[in-house]
């Protein structure tokens, strides 16, 4: 007699992810790839916006620098809300926000709207980025899954700055510039119900009382300081710049005496002592720097000096978008090699070469020079974030990752912020010291726009008798082609000087 026997299911091994925590982790990528496409996507309408809209240029730098400025403000203090409320709960919160303030921000019709909007449209992302990592960190609890998941989530926002050129490309081609933030909508339609699903819901079991005292100082450490670069960029130094220097260096020290007393902090500053985990952050931070300030100006040039359409400007550095996402995943194979330091600074002397071809490879710089730069940069970009954001979150228990990722976030905003508001600046005001504009040309607002961004010179030039205007275009494109020569020098010292400290500060991250 045959005995019959049923066979029996296989159990995931314990603490490895099966198919529901992979399936969570495909839902965590739609606030990613939508955050990171709201970024890419405005990049390509700032000629757009500068025609139509008429900012200074440095509203034209508020439109960008306020997302990231709200994002880094508020990013600690909302990861600490999730740890009390439940990190799942906040997405969605979060998400719905965010949708709702995209409707509004593609109906602006001034400049001050928009920059009202993209405040809220920073509120609203805030609650979004800590959210995902740290509920990453705690659905994969195995070191090797959770850093394959942390490199596809790094890649979701290679991914969503692939995609949003390439949509944002074609609206603009045949919509106004307020489309590009309508493609919000149907992703949050799509992760909301899928979050509910697939996404276990997690806090910190003991969170403590929320401390408004600590959000508020986190904040006038963060927007003064960033206030101050920008304006420093504008005006120099003024007593307005050393006003709110003062304020965020007070606001810091009066924000980590009182971390380092309370007995549930809104952070763990005590991790800063740890060299790895201070020297990923800045590394983050810095990567994230470089990669805003190359897509701030190349945007731009593509499309104001080369001549090309928003589809086309947007595929040349398609590229450079795929390979940080390559990069992303496959760095996971190359750690247990070389380690994490060694890998890590590599990809700073990648984006220090980057800046170098874009900037002087040939006479000036030309569409296929920034394609081939923006490759190289993207190989290191990739590297980074997907190291940094590792080191973070698993040098934390997992019930404080909400904290952990938020920092990481933050730094990753900082380094966004950074990347308009230092190069950004540089760029801006390069360019204000060598146009030219026309004394008589146009009124006096054309002429104030002209001599600020190149998308008010080149709105001026089509609208004056032509050999002025030819005169005008040519004075422009040159005072931007010098601007850009100094502002990749300055990207290039940075980067540099990045790779020596991760050098020194990642030497005993784990492999």
């Amino acid at each position: 007699m045959s005995i019959r026997t049923t066979p029996r299911q296989v159990a995931p091994t314990p603490g490895r992810a099966g198919w529901r925590q992979w399936g969570a982790l495909v839902v965590l990528m739609l606030p990613v790839l939508m955050v990171s496409m709201d970024n890419t996507v405005l990049s390509f309408a700032l000629p757009d916006i500068s025609t139509s809209l008429h900012p200074s240029g440095n509203a034209l730098l508020w439109v960008v620098d306020i997302y990231a400025l709200m994002l880094a403000g508020l990013l600690v203090a909302m990861g600490s809300l999730g740890d009390r409320v439940g990190r799942r709960r906040l997405l969605v919160i979060g998400a719905v926000g965010f949708a709702v303030v995209s409707f509004f921000a593609a109906r602006a019709t001034d400049v001050s709207q928009l920059v009202l909007a993209r405040a809220l449209l920073g509120v609203f992302g805030a609650t979004l980025m800590p959210s995902t990592l740290s509920l990453l960190r705690n659905i994969f609890v195995d070191r090797q899954q959770r850093r394959l998941a942390i490199a596809v989530w790094a890649a979701g926002f290679s991914a969503g700055a692939a995609l949003g050129p390439v949509i944002g490309g074609w609206l603009l081609e045949h919509f106004t510039w307020g489309s590009v933030f309508l493609i919000n909508l149907p992703v949050v339609a799509l992760l909301v119900p899928l979050a509910l699903w697939l996404v276990p819901e997690s806090r910190d079991p003991n969170p403590g009382p929320i401390d408004p005292v600590s959000i508020v100082l986190s904040m006038t450490t963060m927007l003064p300081i960033v206030y101050a670069i920008k304006s420093y960029a504008e005006h120099g130094l003024t007593g307005t710049v050393a006003w709110s220097v003062a304020l965020g260096v007070a606001s810091i020290v009066v924000f980590v005496r009182r971390q380092l007393v309370r007995e549930n902090p809104l952070v763990d500053v005590r991790l800063f002592s740890n060299r790895v985990f201070s020297g990923a952050l800045v590394a983050n931070m810095l990567s994230l720097m470089g990669l805003t300030g190359f897509l701030y100006f190349s945007a731009q040039f593509l499309q104001l000096v080369v001549g090309l359409e928003p589809m086309d400007a947007a595929l040349v550095l398609v590229p450079g978008l795929v390979a940080t996402i390559v990069a992303g995943l496959t760095v996971v194979r190359l750690v247990p090699i070389f380690g994490v330091r060694a890998v890590v600074s590599a990809s700073f002397a990648l984006s220090a070469v980057g800046y170098a071809i874009a900037t002087f490879v040939g006479e000036v710089p030309s569409a296929w020079s920034i394609a081939v730069a923006f490759l190289v940069l993207g190989v290191g970009i990739g590297f980074a974030e997907t190291l940094t954001n590792d080191v973070v979150v698993s040098s934390v228990p997992a019930e404080k990752s909400g904290s952990a990722s938020a920092l990481s976030e933050t730094a990753y905003e900082i380094g966004a912020v950074l990347g308009t508001a230092v190069l950004g600046g540089i760029l801006t005001a390069r360019y204000r010291a060598e146009v030219s504009v026309p004394p008589l040309a146009g009124t006096e607002a054309q002429r104030e726009a002209a001599g600020e961004t190149l998308g008010g010179a080149m709105d001026l030039a089509s609208q004056i008798p032509h050999q002025v205007g030819d005169w005008l275009v040519g004075s422009a494109h040159l005072a931007f082609d010098h601007a850009v020569q100094a502002t990749t020098s300055v990207a290039i010292v940075i980067a540099l000087g990045a790779a020596v400290v991760s050098w020194f500060t990642l030497r005993d991250a784990e492999r």
